[in-house]
């Protein structure tokens, strides 16, 4: 009983840090059904806490932080526990659902190439990409399908363009945080030819045809799963539209944000479309 208190304690951590740094995912994980919350949960935990160590602790060993938390992953998914209750619930995710660890491998490699590297060309882009947010795409996808390889199999590309395009709505609104706080810059576009209108409009011409193909794959999934994903494509797509329309110098000026009673409009929306099956 008390292990089991222990593992449901972790959990509700991994719950409460997703509800404080992300509003908008926490609606779109309580759109899934009951059975995937808390898996999902305990996912963005982890990936949430390895990133604020990369991305938010500058006055702190950085490097030597990240190795910590490394090896402590590492040691939990062998001993298949730990005190830190957000490797725990991650550990325990790993172990019931079968996560890759060529999957974990990955996105902690592109956590350290945020501590050694600032400017990515396409070929480092891209494998940034892939560690920092197509795996988390993937590891969620395992959760929906952990008992079904074929389909698994059949939607790890939309998954991954899901996560790709997602990536690269964050790289945008982020790109004044970026550049001037952390000195980073991830479109090899902007390293060729500057933040200008020209290489913005490259830069989102991709990103739509990475919403195109994901679109694919969220029609695709069970019902289980897809409105909550959808609502999360749809707030996405939403942000997009908003970058899209603002020119780059304003960008560059602050953060872009959608405001609560357009993310409420969304989930209205998105539940009505789901519940007539116009997805």
């Amino acid at each position: 009983m008390s292990i089991q208190l222990f593992a449901k304690n972790n959990l509700q951590v991994s719950k409460i840090t997703t509800k404080n740094y992300s509003t908008s995912f926490s609606l779109g994980v309580r759109m899934l059904h009951k059975k995937f919350q808390e898996p999902v949960y305990g996912i963005y935990g982890y990936v949430r806490y390895a990133d604020e160590i990369v991305d938010t602790f500058h006055e702190y060993p950085q490097s030597a932080m990240l190795d910590e938390f490394i090896k402590e992953t590492y040691l939990a998914i062998e001993r298949k526990i730990s005190t830190n209750p957000i490797i725990d619930s991650f550990q325990r995710i790993v172990h019931k659902y079968n996560i890759e660890q060529e999957h974990i491998d990955a996105f902690l490699n592109s956590m350290k190439m945020d501590l050694s590297h600032r400017d990515y060309d396409s070929a480092l882009g891209e494998k940034y990409i892939y560690g920092s947010a197509e795996v988390v795409g993937l590891m969620c996808l395992r959760i929906f399908y952990y008992e079904d390889d074929l389909t698994y199999e059949k939607l790890k590309f939309y998954a991954r363009k899901l996560g790709e395009a997602f990536q690269k709505v964050n790289f945008l609104r982020d790109i004044q945080s970026d550049y001037h706080e952390r000195g980073r810059t991830y479109f090899n576009e902007i390293l060729n030819g500057g933040f200008t209108e020209t290489t913005k409009k490259e830069i989102e011409q991709n990103i739509e045809n990475d919403f195109n193909e994901a679109y694919k794959g969220i029609k695709m999934l069970n019902k289980d799963a897809r409105l909550g994903v959808y609502l999360a494509y749809k707030y996405y797509k939403k942000l997009f539209r908003k970058i899209q329309k603002t020119d780059p110098e304003t960008i560059m000026d602050g953060r872009m944000r959608i405001p609560n009673r357009q993310k409420m409009y969304l989930l209205v929306n998105t539940w009505i479309k789901n519940a007539v099956n116009l997805i």
